[in-house]
């Protein structure tokens, strides 16, 4: 049996069990999409009232929570087991991951499947097909690539700072409040144009924790908006390459604290 074919089979059995209870599993999948769209109905109300906020309105600003949440779902769809690495790693679930014939990376991503997160994706889908057609972009096939990449990068953006802040769990056992801190900190300044905030924590958003390359600058690219980046526009455009740098760096932070891990049999 081959890697995929390993991969896809227990993807549908962790499916599969999560379909077994048919009415938890829907209100799982609503509960998800409508946590999330409430927070841009929330923004939306505000701008209906202010029209504008840093000079975007109210659907530029819709493109951008779209990228973001989008690029958020993505992420939390592909790698649910990190919800629960703590306990993986307290439990000396490790273990098992160390010694069953399949790569690490791949038993992350496909060995549970939940549901709420993928309510996230979802929710970010459906905003950006609202959001789209009602701001004016001049299409063509380099932007509908950049968009593509643009919430691939951003949802490793994401990876990176969840995947590296999991890695102390080898050394310390307890990441969850650290990760629950960057979840918190992406969605409740992530979603608006960073151009909106003092220098300071435009600078931190940029510089020091990157949450403005996941959604802030590639909706500048995709509006027409580069000259309000604190860079040149070249910049903007290499933005989904961001993500891709800092996954590497998390991985190999992953790889180097997992040497730490004590089984529980020590």
């Amino acid at each position: 049996m081959t890697l995929f074919s390993i991969c896809w089979h227990n993807m549908l059995a962790s499916v599969r069990g999560e379909m077994q209870y048919r009415a938890s599993f829907i209100m799982s999948l609503i509960f998800g999409f409508l946590f999330q769209t409430v927070g841009f109905i929330f923004v939306a109300v505000i701008l209906t009232r202010f029209e504008a906020v840093g000079g975007w309105g109210l659907w530029e600003v819709g493109v951008l929570y779209g990228i973001r949440l989008t690029a958020h779902g993505l992420w939390v769809v592909s790698v649910n087991q990190l919800f629960r690495f703590d306990q993986i790693v307290q439990e000396g679930e490790w273990d098992r991951f160390l010694i069953r014939p399949v790569p690490i990376w791949a038993q992350l991503m496909f060995t549970q499947f939940r549901i709420p997160p993928l309510g996230d994706l979802i929710s970010g889908l459906f905003l950006l097909g609202i959001a789209l057609p009602r701001v004016s972009i001049d299409w063509n096939a380099g932007l509908v690539v950049f968009l593509a990449l643009a919430i691939i990068g951003g949802a490793l953006i994401d990876g990176a700072f969840q995947l590296g802040s999991a890695a102390f769990a080898f050394r310390f056992l307890m990441t969850l409040p650290l990760r629950i801190v960057f979840d918190d900190l992406q969605g409740r300044f992530g979603s608006y144009p960073a151009s909106i905030y003092d220098r300071p924590l435009r600078a931190f958003m940029t510089w020091i924790v990157p949450m403005a390359f996941m959604a802030w600058v590639p909706a500048t690219v995709l509006l027409g908006r580069t000259a309000e980046l604190p860079f040149p526009e070249w910049v903007a455009w290499a933005s989904p390459m961001v993500g891709f740098a800092l996954i590497s760096g998390a991985v190999w932070l992953f790889v180097s604290q997992s040497r730490h891990y004590q089984s529980a049999g020590h």
